[in-house]
This record gives structure tokens, C-alpha cells and sequence, in this order.
């Protein structure tokens, strides 16, 4: 079994890849050296939880999706799909809520 980082590392790659992206083009996007990325993808060291953000941004991927195995992605995109609507879901609530807390504070 793979270990965390190892798995986050892949998925980085195989997204970059897949993205048609050099390891070069990526770290520039990220404000990272090539050798910090290329540390992530194979494994050695993890990320920052802002590190992550960038990442997700640059990639257009979800953070959960970067936690699952290459292979379980490619044959089970359906569950990707569910986790994101679920995370979704709830940022679209916590929004809402903030904006009903900043106009109930602005009628103030």
C-alpha cells in the first residue's frame, strides 16, 4: 500500500501530465523551485495546506481527488464526482450563510 505522499505525488503528476504541463510550468504557477515539485511527486516531502490550495487552482482538480490512488481514479470517477458535490454543496451553504450574516449586519 502506498503511503500518503507517494499518492498525492502521483496524482500531482498524473494531473500536471495530464494537463500537458512541465514540471517546469507548474512550479512557476506555483511560485515553487522545479526540485520542490518534483520532491511532491515522488513522494519525499508533503505539502503546506496552502501549497494544497495552489495546487487544486493550478490543476483544476479537487483536493479529494488528489488523496485517491491514480488507478482508483481512472476506474471509479464516479465516486470523484459525488465527493465533489458534496463539497460543493456545502461551500455553497457555508457562502449563503455568510452572506445572509454580512446583510443581516449591514442592516444594522
Amino acid at each position: 500500500m502506498k503511503g500518503i505522499k507517494a499518492i498525492l505525488g502521483a496524482n500531482i503528476k498524473y494531473y500536471r501530465k495530464k494537463q500537458s504541463l512541465s514540471q517546469e510550468q507548474l512550479a512557476e504557477k506555483l511560485e515553487i523551485t522545479t526540485k520542490h515539485l518534483s520532491t511532491i511527486e515522488t513522494g519525499a516531502t508533503f505539502v503546506s495546506a496552502e501549497l494544497l490550495e495552489k495546487f487544486t487552482s493550478q490543476l483544476s482538480v479537487s483536493a479529494s481527488a488528489l488523496f485517491y490512488s491514480v488507478d482508483e481514479i481512472s476506474t471509479d470517477d464516479s465516486l470523484l464526482s459525488k465527493i465533489d458535490q458534496i463539497v460543493d454543496n456545502e461551500c455553497e451553504k457555508t457562502s449563503n450563510t455568510i452572506r445572509m450574516r454580512i446583510r443581516y449586519l449591514s442592516s444594522q
